[in-house]
């Protein structure tokens, strides 16, 4: 981010506080965990530890997990096996954020992966096999899809522009709210390394409207408010790595373009990278 860019996002936080991102969300619409896991009804006895501990131990590296972020997964083995993603993150530093992950954003949904997020600097120091773990990013947050609910739009278009060029290491661990199936009660398997969309037409229909119903956001304005973020652009590697797994028509949108494209179909034909993907 250049320095104007980090002022005005430095004002912005400042002007409305950093409570506002972490009650942000609160004032969103809710989404309910996709299932509730199998087992007993919490006794009398560890409801009173809960509140003990909640009251008592309170260094917890939860506590900065407050950039509250909503968007898509979509299994890099299997691409129809999609479904809305809500991040909790933590900016450790300029270059790098942490992430849990879960199925909804009411305080019984369930943490079901992990996601890292690096800059573009951090990502072109990594080996060339460990590249093939971690997706773009730029066409989540120029068409929309990427939304963080309840800040200011003014903050909101900072966040995005600073996440410009970044890439993102996803695995979920528990298959509890794919999209149009049933979801499992509980974490079953191995994990499962997710992927981003990078085309319009890639997401199962009714799976970014329900969304934006429900939260009430708008894709369609989103994209159109981030207009002025596709000069800074740049091509990313990974955005053609689905490409041909839809079965549906899909189409590109400016600023969203593949890097070493020859290079990635060579390496990785199939979209697997190893037995646990």
């Amino acid at each position: 981010m250049d320095k104007p860019a980090l002022g005005n996002a430095i004002g912005i936080l400042a002007a409305f506080g950093l409570a506002a991102v972490i009650s942000g969300c609160e004032s969103t619409k809710k989404k309910p965990p996709g299932v509730q896991p199998e087992g007993r009804e919490k006794t009398t006895k560890t409801r009173a530890l809960e509140t003990g501990a909640a009251m008592l131990q309170t260094q917890s590296p939860l506590r900065p997990m407050d950039i509250y972020l909503s968007g898509f997964h979509v299994a890099k083995r299997d691409p129809s096996h999609q479904m809305e993603a809500h991040h909790y993150c933590r900016q450790v530093n300029e270059d790098f954020a942490q992430c849990v992950l879960f199925d909804g954003n009411t305080t019984d949904a369930n943490l079901i992966g992990i996601e890292y997020i690096i800059s573009e600097t951090l990502f072109e120091s990594l080996p060339a096999q460990e590249k093939r773990y971690w997706h773009p990013h730029n066409y989540e947050i120029l068409s929309g899809q990427l939304t963080a609910p309840g800040i200011p739009d003014t903050a909101e278009k900072e966040l995005m522009r600073g996440k410009m060029n970044s890439y993102g290491k996803t695995w979920h661990v528990w298959n509890s709210a794919p999209f149009g199936k049933r979801g499992d009660r509980m974490p079953l398997g191995g994990p499962v390394l997710e992927w981003s969309f990078n085309r319009d037409g890639e997401a199962l229909p009714g799976l970014v409207e329900e969304r934006d119903r429900r939260m009430g956001t708008d894709i369609v304005q989103e994209r159109l408010n981030r207009k002025d973020l596709v000069p800074l652009a740049k091509p990313q590697s990974g955005v053609d790595v689905l490409k041909k797994k839809f079965p549906r028509p899909t189409k590109s949108i400016p600023g969203v373009m593949n890097k070493n494209s020859k290079l990635s179909r060579k390496k990785n034909p199939d979209g697997r990278l190893s037995d646990r993907n």
